[in-house]
């Protein structure tokens, strides 16, 4: 055996024994090496990529994306570089690349690729974030009380932030606090929030739904019992008691009835609370957050809403914008609730398609954060193996309501040194790059997708250097 064989055969041996991948393409973009390591990092066997075009193997890369086309045409090294793409699975790939020219002959370069598979890490990493998260947010089922902080309400939109504005100075008041906001706008959020940055974060946060109980129940259950004041009647303390020293929420105070209004009303300015059938008065401490999903000038003018109580608890007034106000916001909270959603349901959803981003964004969302979490979480619920959340994920009602009129539109910025006929190049090639990688690279099935003849397309895949090798 010669020396050069024996050379071969060495390198051979430790191209397919090493824990990095190798892959590397010839000037035309064809694979000539590509090692087991690699192989097993992309899901793919070595024989179905040794020998066929690069961007054949992976549709979601272009010579402008991919490391190795770049290294090859620019014959400038990349190193140190991370990179998620995926393979012509549908499997998303994480990777950290050093990529380096290779000169093939005096004017052909080709290009070498050493790779490190990330993805385990960067899952691991965002698990531990999302704990973390969780953990300062979770629930304390033990307690009754729920962990939300300021840190917990995501927005970056000026009328939002100037409410958590107004919110952290009535953290530091016992002032009452009306807060005003459409129904999933969040109003217990912040009203948790404001106690737990408060004074009595270590005394009893309580919450009761004005809506959820009959005027006579709710009354024994805001002042509390006596034994025999009416038929059943036990000594109980109401919620004003258990709250002592803490916070009671009001949410929905527009669904009290006028009289119990009144009788609230009398317990906010004297300051003690007497229970039902009881002659005792009890002295309070307890500081009261009410809510409404109505703009409380208009429920008083409506008469829905005592004026008097209105000014009493109207001290402190927080109003939260609607989500339709704020839907730059709209990105970061669908970030957000994908994250919760994987874990919760164990998937991997890595974010929106085009057509549901686009929706999204013009819906006016009537069930603002709420309606757009519960969306969420249905679309992630009917998701199996896919990462992307289309419009078929979601239900008839809500495919009617969101997406039957939004058409996608490609939205393309002139660039400079840039002509129209790169531009409509650059649309068509996207487009076609599209449609092969939905078809799974049939030129028959994408050329009616595109609603062109297969000749047509055979002769654009050509031109664009897409047309893929026998």
């Amino acid at each position: 055996m010669t020396m050069n064989l024996i050379y071969k055969s060495i390198i051979e041996a430790i191209i397919q024994n090493i824990d990095v991948g190798i892959h590397v393409i010839d000037d035309k973009g064809t694979t000539v090496i590509y090692n087991q390591a690699m192989a097993d990092m992309e899901g793919l066997q070595i024989n179905d990529v040794v020998g066929k075009r690069l961007l054949d193997i992976f549709p979601s890369l272009t010579s402008e994306t991919s490391t190795l086309y770049r290294v090859m045409n620019t014959r400038k090294p990349i190193y140190n570089t991370r990179q998620t793409y995926l393979n012509k699975h549908g499997k998303q790939i994480k990777t950290i690349n050093s990529t380096i020219p290779i000169k093939l002959t005096a004017s052909k370069y080709g290009s070498l690729e050493i790779a490190k598979d990330i993805t385990k890490e960067q899952e691991l990493s965002k698990q531990v974030e999302y704990l973390q998260h969780e953990l300062a947010t979770k629930d304390v089922e033990d307690d009754k009380l729920r962990g939300y902080t300021f840190k917990s309400l995501m927005g970056e939109d000026e009328k939002f932030q100037n409410s958590i504005s107004i919110a952290k100075k009535a953290a530091n008041s016992a002032s009452t606090v009306l807060i005003y906001g459409e129904t999933g706008t969040g109003k217990e959020l912040f009203a948790q929030s404001i106690h737990n940055e408060s004074s009595r974060i270590d005394k009893p946060f309580i919450a009761q739904n004005c809506a959820a109980l009959p005027e006579t129940l709710l009354e024994g259950i805001l002042f509390g019992t006596v034994k025999g004041s009416f038929t059943g009647a036990i000594n109980r303390p109401g919620l004003f008691e258990q709250a002592s020293g803490g916070t009671l929420l009001l949410d929905e105070i527009n669904s009290m009835g006028l009289q119990l209004q009144a009788k609230l009303l009398r317990v906010l300015q004297e300051g003690y609370v007497r229970r039902v059938g009881g002659l005792n008065e009890i002295p309070l401490d307890v500081r009261i957050i009410a809510t409404t999903n109505e703009e409380p000038q208009e429920l008083v003018q409506k008469g829905l809403l005592r004026k008097d109580l209105y000014y009493r608890l109207n001290v402190i007034a927080l109003n939260i914008p609607p989500l339709r106000e704020r839907k730059k916001d709209i990105p970061a909270l669908v970030e957000h609730f994908i994250k919760k959603y994987n874990m919760r349901l164990k998937k991997d959803i890595w974010y929106l398609s085009n057509d549901v981003k686009e929706a999204f964004l013009h819906y006016d969302w009537p069930g603002n954060v709420r309606e757009l979490e519960n969306l969420i979480e249905g679309a992630a619920n009917m998701i199996n193996n896919e990462h992307i959340i289309k419009p078929e994920h979601f239900s008839y009602e809500v495919f009617n309501k969101m997406f039957s009129n939004i058409q996608s539109t490609y939205r393309i910025k002139l660039e400079e040194n840039k002509s129209l006929d790169d531009i409509l190049e650059e649309v068509e090639r996207n487009l076609i790059n599209n449609a092969m990688s939905e078809c799974g690279g049939n030129v028959s099935k994408s050329a009616e997708k595109l609603c062109i003849k297969r000749q047509t397309l055979q002769h654009k895949l050509k031109k664009y250097g897409m047309l893929k090798e026998e």
